[in-house]
């Protein structure tokens, strides 16, 4: 292995580790701002905290359309919605089963199909355009301002209860110090991560779309993977799911709106033929788990093993496809 090749590795494993610090650290800042500011703690739930842990994947999606490899920025869009519901969520259910109990979750799982389907209509002509990447951005703004109605009206929701024990008490001072904080080492990781990923894919030969849905997927769903757990292990189950619908829907209004907005591109053909039905696959799968028609949603230890052996058939299905688009493959 070349030298270049290991530098490229650590860059990425050490551009991970710094998204998911600096996401923790821009959260934690966030959060207990809005806190002293006096906003519920329901609203910085579904908004501060939803944004936050998107964190990775807006900066690392915005750097890599920046400089010249906007298909990274789609596939880690795609990529981390379908890492999070059958990565995270399920290997969250396998350590422990996930009951949902709040109604305001149940409120977003239309809006996040919504979302989807909307997604899918801009890329059906085979492009990512700034118009696009204009509308998803709109609808980005549009989706914050209907989750701030939700957070006022909605009273003693079980998820506002979570959050009020999650959000920390901080001097303002020292919650701006850590925002700051936060959104500088996300920066400097995400040009460090991707450029780490771009030399990667060089090397293996396989395109940059591939790694988006991959490694870098899996590594800024990271802080979505250790906030899920924790949760679960504190009985916080609606923020484990909750976490996971938020961040799902922040990937596709923003995380996919910037490469179109910043540089607009023609669409990897297999996006629509493999990589959206995959994401809308386990999405219903999720509803049908947790939604809970007659009560309580659930997603038990079983549910979560098919959620993870989805993941890793999905996986499967890339490598297969990674390795016959290679040269002299």
């Amino acid at each position: 292995m070349s030298n270049e090749i290991l530098l490229s590795l650590a860059a990425v494993l050490g551009g991970f580790v710094l998204l998911v610090w600096g996401a923790e650290r821009f959260v934690h800042g966030a959060a207990a701002l809005a806190r002293n500011l006096g906003v519920s703690p329901l609203i910085i739930g579904l908004t501060i905290v939803g944004v936050g842990t998107s964190a990775p994947e807006i900066l690392v999606s915005a750097v890599a359309a920046w400089q010249g490899n906007p298909a990274m920025g789609v596939g880690n869009a795609i990529g981390s919605n379908i890492t999070n519901i059958a990565l995270v969520l399920g290997m969250t259910a396998l350590i422990l089963p996930l009951t949902v109990n709040s109604q305001t979750l149940k409120r977003e799982y239309p809006v996040m199909f919504l979302i989807m389907v909307i997604a899918l209509i801009l890329a059906l002509d085979g492009q990512l355009t700034r118009i696009d990447g204009v509308i998803l951005l709109i609808g980005l703004v549009i989706m914050v301002r209907w989750m701030i109605r939700l957070g006022l009206k909605e009273k003693k929701d079980p998820l506002e209860l979570e959050y009020e024990h999650e959000i920390p008490h901080l001097a303002t001072g020292k919650a701006v110090f850590w925002l700051l904080a936060g959104m500088i080492l996300l920066l400097l990781s995400s040009r460090i991560l991707v450029w780490g990923a771009v030399n990667i894919a060089q090397a293996l030969g396989v395109s940059d779309l591939i790694i988006g849905l991959t490694i870098v997927a899996i590594g800024t769903s990271m802080p979505e993977l250790a906030a899920s757990i924790m949760s679960a292990v504190k009985k916080e189950h609606d923020i484990a799911i909750g976490n996971v619908i938020g961040s799902n829907m922040f990937n596709l209004l923003a995380v996919l709106g910037l490469p179109g907005l910043i540089s607009p591109h023609v669409l990897d053909p297999e996006l629509l033929t493999r990589d959206f039905p995959w994401m809308f696959g386990l999405s219903i799968a999720l509803f049908i788990f947790a939604y809970g028609f007659r009560g309580q949603g659930q997603i038990n230890r079983w549910e979560g093993l098919l959620l993870l052996g989805g993941y890793f058939t999905y996986l499967g299905v890339l490598y297969f496809d990674a390795t016959r688009n290679m040269p002299g493959a």
